[in-house]
This record gives structure tokens, C-alpha cells and sequence, in this order.
């Protein structure tokens, strides 16, 4: 016989249903976060198997960069952009644990990631912070890091200077936007570590290679990106 806790649990489950982040169907019991299709369904990029993918082409001739790596495709409308949704803007951010975890285990098959030493999340600055609550990258840093068997360092790739969003601008002036927002407290920790540099989607890649520029500074930092999803 059931316990009574697990009949209520039940009960619960039936009038108020935990529905799936990315397509909006109830969840099952056994499910957290995303139904079992969307899990097995979202779109790979797989571009952890391509070292000349998409994103790496981004960055080329502008930052050195060891691997080059986003999660899942973006589309306008598609359930992607439902599961971004729910994270940055719905407070759930769960799903940044669950999706770097998924990362992470994808990564791990590639020996150039094999070898990061620090996972660093794109920082937020402290305004958009105190209205957001959380930082989504560093929530996606934490789940990439634990399947890598590496450390999240936060609070030492810091953006002092808050910035215009990004959402309408041109590739142009997403870069001079972001032309000296980052800085970095303290560069010895980083010496000679290979860093992973994550955040939750790129477009243009701006924001990332602001951030790059500055790590690439250090001496000996080996320097890779990862993203929760690659915008087309």
C-alpha cells in the first residue's frame, strides 16, 4: 500500500501537472524538467565532433581558441527557445544544472575538453543580477563542471560596466558594445589553466569574445568556449 504522502504527491501531480520546459506537455513521474521525447529529441549541434563547426569559425582570426562547442540549435518559435525562455525569464533555473550536466557528459567524450581546468560563466552585472536573481551561465557552469571533474571559479571574470542589450543590435555594435565591460581580479589563478568559458547562447559572439580577449591576456591560458544553444 501507498504511503499517504505518496498519494497526495499524487493527488497534487494531478490537479497542478510539472510540465515539460521545452514543449509544454505534462510531465510523467518519473520525468523532471523535460518529458523523455524532448529529451532525446532537442537538436544536437554535435559540433563537440567537428573541430571546424560553426562556432568555432566565429572566433577565428580573432580569438585563439582549443574547442569551440554550443549544445543545441536555436530556432525562433522551437522548443529551444521555450526552455531558454523558462530559464532566464521564469526562474527555473534548475534547467541550467540539468543542461550543462547534459553538456558536460557530451563534452567529456572529446579530449580537448578533457583537460579544462576551470569552468568560468560569462558574468551579469550586479544590476541585471539583483533583477534576475541568479545568474543563468553560472547555473549552466555548475552542471558542465561536475561532469568534467573541474572547478567553477565565479567572481573573478567580473563586468563592472553595464551595458545596452544586445537583443537589436548589429554585429558591429553588439562589438563595440561590449569594448571594455570585463575585467578580471585576480589573472594569477589562471595562469597556464585551460579555461571554459560558457554561456547561455550564442548569436554573433561578441559578448564571448570580449570575455576571451581579456582571459587570453594571462600568461599560458588555454582558452575554450561551450554554449547552452547556437542561434542561426
Amino acid at each position: 500500500m501507498k504511503p499517504k504522502a505518496t498519494y497526495l504527491s499524487d493527488f497534487v501531480s494531478l490537479l497542478f501537472p510539472e510540465l515539460c520546459a521545452a514543449c509544454g506537455e505534462s510531465l510523467m513521474a518519473s520525468e523532471h524538467l523535460l518529458c523523455t521525447g524532448c529529451l532525446y529529441t532537442l537538436p544536437l549541434t554535435n559540433f563537440h565532433l567537428q573541430p571546424g563547426n560553426i562556432v568555432a569559425q566565429q572566433f577565428w582570426g580573432k580569438i585563439k581558441l582549443e574547442g569551440a562547442y554550443a549544445l543545441y540549435y536555436f530556432t525562433k518559435g522551437g522548443k529551444v527557445q521555450n526552455l531558454m525562455h523558462a530559464f532566464k525569464y521564469k526562474g527555473v533555473k534548475q534547467i541550467g544544472n540539468l543542461l550543462g550536466e547534459i553538456a558536460g557528459a557530451q563534452l567529456v567524450k572529446n579530449d580537448i575538453f578533457k583537460t579544462v581546468d576551470l569552468v568560468i560563466p560569462v558574468p551579469l552585472h550586479k544590476k541585471r543580477m539583483r533583477q534576475r536573481g541568479y545568474n543563468q551561465s553560472a547555473c549552466f557552469a555548475e552542471g558542465v563542471a561536475q561532469k568534467l571533474n573541474a572547478e567553477v571559479e565565479l567572481n573573478n571574470l567580473v563586468r563592472p560596466t553595464a551595458t545596452e542589450t544586445q537583443t537589436h543590435k548589429s554585429r558591429f555594435d553588439r562589438f563595440n558594445n561590449m569594448q571594455e565591460v570585463f575585467s578580471i581580479i585576480h589573472p594569477e589563478r589562471l595562469v597556464n589553466k585551460h579555461v571554459l568559458l560558457v554561456d547561455d547562447v550564442i548569436t554573433t559572439g561578441s559578448t564571448l569574445e570580449a570575455c576571451g580577449a581579456q582571459l587570453l591576456k594571462i600568461e599560458g591560458l588555454k582558452l575554450s568556449i561551450a554554449t547552452i544553444a547556437y542561434a542561426e
